[in-house]
């Protein structure tokens, strides 16, 4: 075996190209069955949330003085 990719062979380029085609396919194969698996209950919904009274808010004890 080749230590160094610039002077490998194309056997040792075929083996790493296929190595990496392998790897690649596993892990898309294992991200679809991941989302495919997931159950239905936990679709998002859309929330109305409606504005109530005006609030100050104010981080300083200083007294207005108007």
């Amino acid at each position: 075996m080749n230590h160094s990719i610039y002077s490998a062979d194309r056997m040792t380029h075929l083996k790493v190209v296929i190595v990496a085609l392998i790897a690649g396919i596993f892990v898309a194969g294992f991200g679809i069955s991941a989302r495919v698996n997931s159950e239905e209950s936990f679709t998002q919904t859309a929330r109305v949330i409606k504005a109530g009274a005006p609030v100050a808010v104010s981080s300083s004890n200083a007294n207005l003085v108007r």
